[in-house]
């Protein structure tokens, strides 16, 4: 080996060696913790981090048992680590979760502070990993007097990162939390892998929340949500860019796959890949009037302002749902601050849907469609199979494009329109679109036409079916 490669193996090999004997473990019970949910080991488990970080870092471990905590703030290169058996329960006594200082990174989800089971704001190299899990008691979390309305009551999340880099959450299993199960805001440099969710005990119970974050990868994880299951949302400044999502099984009663509503800071390189959504194993739905199956699998909206450029979902696998494929530009225009100015059109372009099936769709139609003066642009589809259910009668659904509204500040989503007059696609105020290789079908006669379009000026069919019939 020539001398200079040797010394920087060298170097190499010592400087593992001495990260190797720097970092250690920290047993939460050394630090007064007991595996007993009548008691509470907030104060134990936070001294035990504190000492790893003194230390210079190193794991904070959860052995074997059943522990009750209220807030854990995670601090520099520490990771929490879950040994098999290890169960982290939330208190349910408001006190236990302190509203955390108002961060330096605001957004329009920000009540004046939040409140977290796990929380860390601007740390770096921290971590959750192990085989345990984390429970936040969900159904026994109650918005706080006082509080703001909807999911800014003040019911804490499981996970909470704000401001965070390399971060990497491994293996776990997260039940049950107040609101949202996991919010990273404004991340870089984070793995989400192997994890497994199920979030079914309160309202706005999301899988996972991606928010404002920068190269960020979810992997070979199984979620299944009351409300959506895998979401980025831009509901700051900072945009969603470089996100990778693959290799996942997604169930929700509202949305599988989501890009939206906010989007203040837009989305840019976006890729959703070989993930199948299918219905929930749940029995309890705190989201009214939402179908069992799920609303949408695949939902990608620009409301609130900002840009998205650069999307592209690829080998997905639907079963069931209403709506298969929704993709809307609206104007509802939220501000992300009360000072902010208010957003204007927002822009959606450069959009590829791809290798995609979902069989036994319900009829509320695969849509894509923007506001007049603001158009889609060059959205593409190949290789797209669906066949929805069909069977409707007359008067089950709207009879032609001027029955659909515009409804550009409304909340959005299909269930607006529910069952629209086009069975396969409605398309309105598309720049350019173009599918490729698409088949589409219904299991019982459909008296819809299969295509609706308007205000589209660009649009090719290649080798598109209904019902085996080229259109």
């Amino acid at each position: 080996m020539h001398t200079t490669r040797r010394l920087f193996f060298l170097i190499a090999c010592l400087c593992a060696a001495f990260t190797a004997a720097r970092a250690q473990d920290y047993n939460i019970k050394d630090f007064g913790a007991v595996s007993d949910t009548l008691k509470l080991s907030t104060a134990a488990i936070n001294r035990a981090v504190e000492a790893c970080s003194r230390k210079g870092g190193g794991r904070v471990v959860i052995p074997a048992g059943n522990y009750k905590s209220g807030t854990i703030t995670l601090k520099s290169n520490v990771e929490l680590y879950f040994a098999a058996g290890a169960t982290l329960y939330a208190s349910t006594d408001p006190k236990d979760f302190p509203r955390q200082v108002q961060p330096a990174y605001r957004s329009q989800k920000d009540p004046g502070g939040w409140y977290a089971l796990i929380y860390a704001e601007g740390a770096s190299n921290i971590g959750l990993a192990g085989y345990g899990t984390i429970d936040g008691l969900g159904a026994r979390q109650l918005p706080r007097p006082g509080a703001l309305s909807g999911d800014q009551d003040g019911r804490p999340r499981n996970v909470l990162f704000i401001s965070c880099q390399r971060v990497h959450v491994e293996n776990i299993t997260m039940r049950n939390s107040g609101v949202w199960n996991q919010h990273y805001l404004n991340c870089e440099d984070v793995k989400v892998l192997g994890i497994q969710v199920f979030n079914h005990s309160n309202r706005n119970n999301d899988g996972i929340d991606i928010d404002g974050c920068r190269r960020f990868v979810l992997a070979n994880s199984i979620i299944d949500s009351d409300d959506d299951a895998i979401v980025l949302k831009s509901t700051g400044a900072a945009g969603c860019e470089d996100v990778v999502v693959s290799n996942c099984v997604v169930s929700s009663f509202t949305n599988g796959l989501k890009c939206g509503t906010e989007s203040t800071g837009g989305f840019k390189n976006i890729l959703f890949s070989n993930c199948v959504v299918k219905p929930s194993v749940s029995k309890t739905k705190s989201v009214f009037n939402t179908p069992a199956h799920g609303i949408t699998a695949i939902s990608l909206e620009i409301v609130d302002g900002g840009v998205m450029d650069g999307v592209q979902v690829n080998n997905i696998l639907v079963e069931g749902t209403e709506c298969p494929i929704y993709v809307r530009l609206g104007n509802r225009a939220r501000k992300h601050r009360e000072d902010a100015p208010a957003p204007p059109y927002g822009q959606m372009r450069n959009i590829s849907l791809a290798n995609i099936t979902a069989t036994h769709a319900g009829n509320y139609t695969s849509s894509i469609t923007g506001v007049p003066g603001a158009l889609i642009e060059n959205i593409t589809l190949s290789n797209i199979q669906i066949v929805n259910q069909g069977g409707l009668k007359a008067g089950s659904f709207l009879a032609d494009v001027g029955q659909v509204k515009e409804d550009e500040k409304g909340y959005p989503q299909p269930t607006v329109g529910k069952n629209l007059p086009a069975s396969a696609f409605f398309l309105r105020h598309v720049k350019q679109a173009a599918f490729q290789h698409c088949r589409f079908a219904s299991e019982q006669a459909d008296p819809r036409q299969p295509f609706i379009t308007a205000d589209v000026p660009k649009l090719d069919l290649h080798q598109v079916t209904y019902n085996d019939k080229p259109l």
